[in-house]
């Protein structure tokens, strides 16, 4: 029976030490493969833990491929690394990375931007102008919410396109969408139970837990996050994506949208997250109203940036705060000085109010769309069409791919791997992993590669797939 102490003190979760436990009990070569692990209710009893820390540390292990589950039997070691490999691999490491590298020609990630479009000229001419201009904004110190100007801009573009109705004086400019969560959750009390989606983008669960011990996985069903799930883990703040959800591309009816603001009215201390980090990219219909433009009681905190936009190193969020929230910023956190240097908040400022940046976001757009169709044509015209099933498409950069071909998700990787192709796992996405996580779907995104690339890699995966 495995033995280890667990620390219920600890931040770390209890399943995920148990995790760690086994899991460097197999690399160690202690577990050896093939070794019948504990059925859960024993090591339940054994552990003196639930079930359910027991299910979803093997859930994740299984995941991962360190073990496997046979059906009436349990669970069983899967893969346990030689010493001696495990010391060779550490002194090629950094070669063994580069070879990797240098197999994926066609890296289907979610995280890019076309730059290749980003309007160089217009933004250098701008910069330019700022820089003729000598005024001496460009060397005073900056408002702690950031250069009024553009947040006029950014007020005025919300209400054209957003359908919000906000005052500059609500909106907070930073560098990052993380740096922002941090504020927020400084803001609102480091005691409060926050709730993040599971499945959703990783980070943002590494950012609650390095601000807050009491964070909780927000399981997703067909409209979104689960209200009853919010209610049964007496949340109190809640993350969401409602406009495109990562990485499932639900967009959130206006049904469950209602509901959470139900939720949120109920209680005074209660507030929603509103991330709105790609709604610019909606490939089907007028963009969706945002969660908070039909919040009427300043419950919404909505979040959005640049970096999708216009460029990944442009390190420039905003956040807009309900006004009862605004004093509170200004009194508790109004020491903090601005992380963006003035010169580009100007810069970004003239380059909205002039009207490049709504070309900007229609030509990108069009661009987007136009790559969305080619590798949606040839998975479903293809040689893949009755193995894969793709969801997500409504708006956004990347796609889901369903694939029924016998293969797991670390197989369907490792296939594609061997053709040059790099995906992503889905239940990579999962901070907290599940027991019904989907076995076989993959992340794609297609805004990094042109409309050859995306053929190709999608050939190659014909090749890696049909069997």
């Amino acid at each position: 029976m495995l033995t280890f102490d667990l620390a219920p003190k600890s931040k770390m979760p209890l399943y995920m030490q148990l995790y760690s436990f086994i899991k460097a009990e197999i690399e160690s070569g202690r577990l050896k493969k093939g070794e019948k692990l504990p059925s859960k209710r024993a090591l339940s009893s054994h552990m003196r833990v639930s079930i359910v820390t027991v299910e979803t540390a093997y859930a994740q292990l299984l995941a991962e491929g360190y073990i496997n589950s046979k059906p009436g039997s349990g669970y069983y070691v899967e893969y346990s690394q030689p010493v001696w490999e495990e010391a060779e691999s550490a002194g090629n490491e950094d070669k063994q990375e580069n070879k990797d590298e240098a197999a994926i020609i066609y890296d289907f990630k979610t995280n890019s931007v076309d730059t290749a479009d980003f309007p160089f000229s217009v933004w250098a001419k701008i910069s330019r102008e700022i820089l003729s201009e000598g005024s001496r904004e460009l060397l005073d110190s900056c408002h702690p919410q950031g250069v009024p100007l553009l947040r006029m801009r950014i007020a005025e573009y919300l209400r054209a396109f957003r359908g919000m109705d906000v005052s500059y004086e609500q909106i907070v400019v930073g560098a990052g969408s993380e740096y922002l969560m941090g504020l927020m959750i400084q803001l609102l009390g480091r005691d409060n139970a926050y709730g993040v989606e599971n499945p959703g983008y990783s980070k943002i669960y590494e950012i609650f837990s390095a601000n807050t011990s009491r964070v909780f996985p927000v399981p997703m069903d067909s409209k979104g996050a689960s209200v009853e799930a919010i209610r049964g883990f007496g949340i109190n703040v809640l993350h969401v994506t409602p406009s495109h959800h990562f990485p499932l591309g639900v967009v959130m009816p206006i049904s469950r949208r209602m509901e959470l603001l139900g939720w949120a009215n109920a209680k005074a201390d209660r507030y929603i997250i509103e991330d709105d980090y790609d709604s610019e990219f909606r490939y089907s219909g007028r963009p969706i109203r945002s969660l908070q433009s039909l919040d009427s009681n300043e419950k919404v905190i909505y979040i959005n940036t640049f970096t999708k936009s216009l460029a990944p190193s442009m390190r420039i969020s905003y956040m807009v705060l309900p006004e009862h929230l605004c004093k509170r910023f200004s009194s508790k956190l109004g020491f903090y000085s601005c992380t963006v240097p003035v010169f580009e908040q100007l810069t970004l400022a003239k380059f909205m109010g002039g009207g490049s940046f709504e070309t900007h976001i229609s030509r990108m757009k069009k661009i987007y769309r136009q790559r969305q169709h080619i590798m949606l044509e040839k998975i479903t015209e293809g040689g893949l069409k009755d193995i894969v099933t793709v969801s997500g498409c409504e708006a956004g950069m990347h796609l889901l791919l369903t694939v029924d071909n016998g293969m797991d998700q670390n197989m369907l990787l490792f296939t594609a791997r061997n053709r040059g192709v790099r995906l992503y796992g889905l239940s990579s996405y999962y901070s907290f992993p599940v027991s019904d996580m989907p076995q076989s779907t993959v992340v794609a995104g297609f805004s990094g590669l042109d409309g050859a690339q995306i053929i190709k890699g999608v050939e190659a995966l014909e090749k890696a797939w049909l069997i």
